[in-house]
């Protein structure tokens, strides 16, 4: 894999660029061939609290993952930790797939439960997700500016709301920096 590293407030040592790539290379054990994209690794400091964010573009599966923490080196290990369960969790439904096909058993699964044996733990399974409520309410028309303020009010994270100039269902949230984001329909 090659890595892209590259620091935001921050400058990037040589010792930490040696320990993203250590860490992060760990992961080429999951693949038959390593990945052939550019390993995108972002590297910021805000407030006293370090944030590492990676990015590996692969065909037919974008793995992110982005970790906020007060020791560096402690989210590296953390935003891998978060890989490696991406990873699981994709193989797992390749192997599903494989398996409902009638087709031999992937490599995928071997490798999965050894990496589970050497860790110790369970092996991630997607029946682990479940649906404990659900809600639903009638979409009032209304601007942005109008939605951010009803989030606020209801002290939500995030709120569902009908574009009143694009008739869309759109949804503004409140981002870690404070700030609002709007996801709309393409």
């Amino acid at each position: 894999m090659k890595y892209n590293i590259r620091g935001e407030n921050v400058e990037v040592t040589g010792a930490i660029k040696e320990y993203v790539e250590r860490k992060i290379g760990k992961l080429e054990r999951y693949f038959d061939t390593p990945p052939t994209s550019d390993v995108n690794v972002n590297i910021s400091v805000y407030n006293e609290e370090q944030q590492i964010e990676v990015t590996i573009p692969m065909t037919n599966l974008m793995l992110r993952a982005e970790v906020h923490h007060i020791d560096l080196y402690a989210a590296i290990d953390l935003v891998v930790d978060k890989l490696e369960r991406q990873i699981r969790k994709h193989k797992t439904k390749v192997n599903r797939k494989f398996r409902q096909q009638g087709a031999p058993k992937h490599v995928f699964a071997e490798l999965e439960k050894e990496a589970a044996e050497i860790r110790g733990e369970d092996i991630f399974d997607d029946e682990d997700i479940e649906i404990v409520r659900t809600k639903r309410f009638d979409l009032k028309p209304m601007d942005s500016e109008e939605a951010v303020l009803q989030m606020d009010m209801l002290g939500h994270a995030f709120f569902v709301f009908e574009n009143s100039i694009t008739g869309n269902t759109n949804v503004v949230y409140k981002r870690r920096d404070g700030r609002y984001g709007l996801i709309e329909p393409s």
